[in-house]
């Protein structure tokens, strides 16, 4: 290999490099404002201020009420649904605009990391930055941003007409969707980042590894529909529930599946059992792990994930006891958001860093 074709190959690789580096940050940010996101999609529904805004306009809407007369128009606009005249009837001006500013906040964070995914992508696209294997799962990533966006709308029309609260069969979608997006943007985040010596997992740990990702986004799906259906403000005991570990009355609505998705009982039992499941899952991988990989940094981010998913059970379980408090519900959110995260990262690195094309150029 001549001296200048050496040069040319470490200058690729420096480039590559630097051009890693940068996206790592981009999509670091990305998924730091989705997670803001997240919490203030919770905090939206903890407050009941999803209903607040009974439009959507994409672009106008980004744009706040500046005028008195401008905040009556709101107001008077959510006095036609049925939430204001059932629920919050003869609501002041300064009561509505508390829970206004909390919808805003939200699809305004949610106009942002459009903003903040869509720009950088465009340029890092432009400027050769974004590597082959990538131009396609980042746009669809955006194309998936921009459905979510719509879900959360068709979201929003549920509780406008009819009903005094949105669908729990939309709220569960529109959450996990979200979970979905940032674990998608937290798999090419971390295969993007150099990785500790490649250490070939022993047959089996990267398979329970993806399982537990499914099972997480599973049981985040769940605790979406218990939040749609308010089911974490009855049965506040544990470890029995209504006197007993699976209460009766799970069935009472016909037909029978139905419960699964409508009997806040048989939905809050559903999340409950889900979550143990989860959690010996991880017990069990991290004990494989430890036992069939010692000392390898699989092995110690299975600790790292077992003590996530027993940390997120307790909080669930304290807020449960407590008849879900704002600040303990609102953690409890969160947490499991950290543990999809953690998670992913964990399954994507038993796969390590994406292949370097100007490896592949030099096998060639």
């Amino acid at each position: 290999m001549t001296d200048i074709a050496a040069d040319t190959i470490f200058a690729k690789r420096e480039r590559t490099d630097r051009n890693r580096f940068y996206m790592r940050v981009w999509l670091g940010v990305v998924l730091v404002a989705i997670f803001a996101l997240v919490l203030v999609g919770g905090a939206t529904r903890l407050t009941d201020s999803g209903l607040s805004i009974t439009q959507w306009k994409p672009i106008h809407g980004v744009i706040p009420p500046l005028s008195v007369e401008e905040w009556q128009e709101e107001l008077e606009l959510y006095r036609q649904i049925p939430e204001y005249q059932q629920i919050n009837k003869g609501m002041s001006l300064d009561e509505f605009k508390r829970i206004y500013w909390w919808e805003w906040a939200h699809r305004f964070l949610a106009r942002s990391v459009g903003v903040l995914f869509a720009v950088p992508f465009i340029f890092f696209l432009v400027t050769g930055r974004v590597e082959k294997r990538l131009r396609w799962p980042l746009a669809g990533l955006f194309f998936l941003g921009g459905l979510q966006g719509a879900v959360g709308w068709w979201m929003v029309a549920s509780g406008l007409v009819e009903r005094v609260d949105v669908s729990q069969y939309r709220l569960a979608t529109h959450l996990t969707l979200a979970c979905i997006i940032f674990a998608a943007i937290m798999w090419v985040q971390r295969g993007l980042a150099p990785h500790s010596h490649r250490q070939e997992p022993p047959h089996g740990l990267r398979f329970f590894a993806g399982i537990l990702v499914l099972m997480v986004l599973v049981q985040i799906y769940l605790g979406g529909l218990v939040a749609g259906l308010d089911a974490g403000l009855s049965y506040n005991t544990w470890p029995l529930m209504d006197g007993a570990f699976i209460p009766g009355d799970v069935f009472a609505i016909e037909p029978i599946w139905r419960n699964f998705f409508e009997n806040p009982k048989l939905v809050q039992l559903d999340h409950r059992l889900f979550g143990y499941l989860v959690w010996l899952a991880a017990l069990a991988h991290m004990v494989m792990s430890l036992l069939r990989a010692p000392g390898t940094t699989h092995a110690r981010r299975s600790i790292v994930l077992f003590a996530l998913v027993t940390l997120q059970a307790i909080v669930g379980i304290v807020t449960l006891l407590l008849q879900v408090p704002f600040d303990a519900a609102l953690t409890h959110q969160g947490g499991a958001v950290v543990v999809l995260g953690f998670a992913v990262a964990h399954y994507r690195g038993f796969y390590g860093e994406y292949p370097r094309e100007d490896e592949i150029a030099v096998r060639d």
